[in-house]
């Protein structure tokens, strides 16, 4: 029996990942506190630290500043082959 993968919303991830660079939990001590593998948390914090750093992630953004660039660019791209 295959298992279901777990979603976790974006104000989820970005709230571990915040634990992490703002408060000083180890990796180990958010997957223990939130219950998600550190591998996971892992890339939440590279996605986070990219983003506050000006990057446009390829993914769903973190952040709220980067999520309004990436509307922006979708409105943008949808006006351009109309």
């Amino acid at each position: 029996m295959a298992k279901q993968r777990r979603t976790f919303s974006t104000e989820f991830k970005c709230e571990v990942a915040s634990q992490v660079l703002d408060q000083g939990y180890s990796f180990s001590q958010a997957a223990c506190s939130f219950g998600v593998a550190e591998t996971i948390i892992r890339r939440w914090v590279k996605q986070l630290k990219q983003e506050r750093n000006g990057e446009t992630p390829s993914t769903k953004a973190l952040t709220l500043e980067q999520k309004k660039i990436q509307e922006l660019v979708q409105l943008s791209s949808n006006t351009h082959t109309t």
